[in-house]
């Protein structure tokens, strides 16, 4: 996070020097600022460091050890066999769309009657619904898919059981004690020690097309036509699997590796419409790319629209068609964006004029009419950013129930669900987990609610719970920074939560140069630094306001990530400043 995006001073976390690092570096044939990373990824062996640094797709956890996968590729089977109706039904965001779309393709291409179902985000809103049950049972279904949801439906799966349907969870989302009656549940949770706990949907659902693949192919190795498939599907698992932020070690790590590689030359017509659109053909699609790019076109058609869209990209066949689609989600992220930057601003003025950017405050609970329901949620994620509390934004424009509609977003090391389960008298109703949660109040609760969180928050929140954490990997002189060891740190991506981009500091630096804002509106600054060992040339986003203030001291402190800067036809190692701070 750039330095001026804050309200208050970053407090910097720096593991100490391990005296691990030499020995790794050298068996590894790395850098040790290599190494140093890898140590505080918890990587501390030379086998698991060439694993984490060579991923492998063989190295990818078998299908059949997913919970409740043998009696859902025993059902769906059955379904294709007897050309029953198949629906599958998924969440609106990139991780339900990318999910629904792997199993979709798969099935299709099995001969399969099948049929996909996403709700709503603002009329539905999120998990299995009674009313597209009860719907899809009217259209003949008789078998659901769910994809990225449904793990606590209890009541939609009677339904779906009362109607004739038969039921398949598919869900990485954190379950209650009650757990649907369905055919099969297949949800890594469900078994302690399946080894990836932290799968994404998509990643679960790829492990299920994989499984059915597996029943369709003759012999131990999959039939040529749906190994393509799969292979192709990688990339499709790695976008759900990052843009739904969960831990990029392990299997997901090597998922997503492979992804990222297959990507730019994907065979299908939908994601090289997507690049092409966000500009990104003939580049290298990195795991930013995919977070920061790709998937906000694709959550711009549930935030703005119907995500129904997106699927329908996703799985074209037409170039035509997927282009067209393709821009019209671009424009959708465009409309989201300048809707996004009104509420922003908006809400900061409103929690600086009634003072909940007070140091003993420790929660933000927004509300308005008019800020539409589908964007909240990124905007609870900005003043979390900015303000570093635990946050709460609703639009109070009821719906046809009289409802307001609320997103909320958390900091580290507090449970959000858990607080607004404290605070669910106040709801009608509510779900998440620890970090993002959605809720639905009735307009007068909202002022109760609003204190009761607080409250919560305040006995559960101390002074340094609530103060920006910088976590740097290492600190560092400069002359480390060559060339070769800056390269080497690309080897770590891709990056992700749990293993986020390489941050390193060097404290006592001097100007080398003298700084220059730089952009339009002169937001930006370019500064080179010194500490005696090297110089090496910095940019830093947003920080333009700290000119006059390098310039009047003789020395500061900076983090950074340390990256390689191609510019015709020369290569020079650069800094991307994220923090500066001064004595």
């Amino acid at each position: 996070m750039l330095l001026s995006a804050r309200t208050q001073k970053n407090e910097w976390v720096i593991p100490p020097a391990d005296d691990r690092v030499g020995s790794l570096a050298q068996s590894l044939k790395i850098s040790p600022l290599v190494a140093q990373v890898l140590i505080n990824r918890g990587i501390t062996e030379t086998t698991e460091g060439n694993m984490f640094l060579r991923p492998k797709l063989t190295a990818l956890i078998r299908p059949d050890q997913m919970p409740g996968i043998e009696p859902a590729v025993r059902r769906i089977r059955q379904a294709i066999d007897q050309k029953e109706k198949i629906t599958i039904y998924g969440d609106y965001d990139v991780d339900g769309i990318t999910g629904v779309s792997i199993l979709w393709e798969l099935l299709t291409l099995l001969g399969a009657e099948v049929d996909f179902y996403i709700p709503h985000r603002i009329e539905e809103g999120y998990g299995l619904n009674i009313d597209a049950v009860r719907a899809l049972a009217e259209v003949g279904t008789r078998l659901l898919v769910t994809v990225d949801c449904g793990i606590t439906a209890c009541t939609a799966g009677d339904v779906a059981r009362e109607l004739g349907m038969d039921l398949i969870i598919t869900d990485h989302h954190r379950p209650e004690a009650a757990l649907p009656e369905a055919v099969a549940l297949v949800h890594p949770i469900l078994d302690e020690s399946y080894p990836n706990q932290d799968s994404a949907g998509a990643m679960v659902a790829y492990k299920l097309a994989w499984a059915i693949a597996d029943e369709f192919s003759h012999g131990p190795r999959l039939e040529p036509e749906l190994r393509d498939f799969m292979l192709n599907a990688t990339s499709l698992a790695a976008i759900g699997t990052v843009a739904d932020v969960v831990d990029l070690r392990g299997e997901n790590r090597i998922l997503t590796s492979f992804g990222l590689r297959a990507l730019p030359e994907s065979k299908l017509c939908g994601l090289r419409a997507l690049i092409a659109t966000a500009g990104l053909t003939g580049k290298g699609l990195d795991s930013y790319a995919i977070g920061f790019r790709l998937a906000p076109m694709l959550n711009a058609a549930g935030r703005m629209g119907h995500a129904r869209l997106a699927v329908e990209l996703m799985t074209s066949t037409s170039e035509v068609r997927a282009m067209q689609i393709a821009e019209y989600l671009k424009n959708q992220n465009t409309q989201r964006q300048q809707c996004e930057r009104k509420i922003v601003k908006q809400a900061c003025q409103m929690v600086v004029e009634n003072g909940l950017n007070h140091p003993d405050r420790r929660s933000i609970v927004l509300a308005s009419e008019g800020w539409h329901t589908g964007v909240i949620g990124i905007v609870a994620s900005r003043l979390v950013d900015k303000f570093y509390r635990p946050t709460v934004v609703i639009n109070v424009a009821p719906g046809e129930d009289g409802i307001a509609q609320g997103s909320a977003r958390s900091i580290p090391g507090f449970c959000l669900l858990s607080a607004i389960k404290a605070c669910s008298g106040h709801l009608t109703t509510f779900g998440g987990h620890e970090m993002a949660a959605g809720l639905k109040i009735e307009p007068d609760k909202i002022d109760d609610f609003a204190a009761d969180f607080e409250a919560y928050a305040t006995a559960n929140l101390h002074e340094a719970d609530v103060v920006a954490k910088l976590h740097v990997d290492a600190l560092a002189p400069l002359q480390q920074f060559t060339q070769e060891a800056v390269g080497q740190l690309e080897m770590l991506g891709p990056f992700g939560q749990g293993n986020p981009k390489p941050v390193f500091a060097t404290k006592g630096v001097r100007l080398a140069s003298t700084p220059r804002r730089v952009g339009a509106k002169g937001d930006h600054l370019q500064f080179a630094i010194t500490d005696n060992t090297g110089s090496v040339r910095c940019v830093g986003f947003r920080m333009g306001h700290l000119e006059k203030k390098m310039l009047e001291k003789d020395c500061f402190d900076v983090a950074y990530e340390a990256q390689i800067n191609h510019y015709n036809g020369n290569s020079n190692v650069e800094f991307i400043a994220v923090d500066v701070q001064f004595e």
